[in-house]
């Protein structure tokens, strides 16, 4: 798949810095895919149970901090399992970062058996992901992992 390539030639260039190499990767999704509307990711911050948000592409978010739990970020932070809503207004938890978004993926970042962060992408389509991105963005986050 084009897209992996693509992908991996960020993650494999050795002149970024890690930051730089996420805030790519948030511009190739948000280029290639016209239903990720927001694409970022959140890490965990140090020993709490809370995610900070890292690079993003996208409109500005109030959502800088989440507390485990809390949201879609915050329960895939608890579950470490990849969360897909085709709906977010079904969501009793779900954190409103815009009101044009009607689905949201978040899959995990998984380091060492830990969650370290994760990959949020917002769009304001009802139900556009498919299981083919739910497949590149898990193999995404494990490629990242391994340079975290």
């Amino acid at each position: 798949m084009e897209i992996k390539k693509r992908l991996s030639s960020i993650l494999e260039s050795p002149s970024n810095h890690i930051d730089e190499k996420l805030l790519k990767i948030c511009q190739l999704l948000d280029q290639e895919y016209s239903y990720f509307n927001w694409t970022g990711f959140y890490f965990r911050n140090g020993d709490k149970e809370e995610l900070v948000l890292g690079p993003y592409v996208g409109a500005a978010t109030d959502h800088t901090v989440i507390p485990f739990g809390k949201g879609i970020c915050g329960q895939v932070a608890v579950s470490n399992e990849t969360f897909v809503v085709p709906d977010v207004w079904e969501q009793d938890n779900y954190l409103a970062c815009s009101l044009d978004t009607k689905a949201e993926i978040v899959v995990p970042i998984i380091k060492d058996g830990k969650n370290i962060g994760q990959i949020d992408i917002d769009s304001h389509t009802h139900n556009p992901f498919t299981a083919e991105d739910r497949k590149m963005l898990e193999w995404l986050c494990e490629e990242i992992a391994k340079i975290m």
